[in-house]
């Protein structure tokens, strides 16, 4: 896992108490891994985890106020200010597809966990 600390970018019409933060605990996982899915769904096809996926957390207004890189088991640890904030998954090599943005909101001394999840191409 790796672990990102916060680091303000100016004033931008963020939270009303700087000092408030949040903790995103983020997976990046990538799948299907099997071309044929089961049900019940087998082990063996369970979604990967993605290491070196870039996470850029952006403010409302859509400035970078922090980003962080999975390790090998697919998560990363990015403390951010309170508020709202949209996570936006950069390209991965060897990956067809880039996650979705997901946009949340966080209160003072919250841990969020949050999946992105990333599309191999396998059909």
């Amino acid at each position: 896992m790796s672990v990102v600390v916060f680091a303000a970018c100016g004033d931008s019409g963020g939270p009303e108490d700087p000092a408030a933060t949040a903790t995103l605990q983020i997976t990046a996982q990538a799948g299907p891994v099997c071309p044929v899915e089961t049900d019940p769904p087998s082990p063996d096809c369970a979604p990967r985890p993605v290491d070196g996926a870039v996470i850029v957390v952006a403010d409302p207004a859509g400035a970078e106020r922090a980003r962080g890189t999975t390790g090998s088991d697919g998560t990363v640890d990015i403390e951010v200010a309170a508020g709202e904030l949209t996570l936006v998954p950069q390209a991965v090599e060897g990956i067809l597809g880039t996650a979705d943005a997901v946009t949340v909101t966080v209160t003072d001394g919250q841990t969020l966990h949050v999946t992105v999840d990333y599309d191999t191409g396998i059909r």
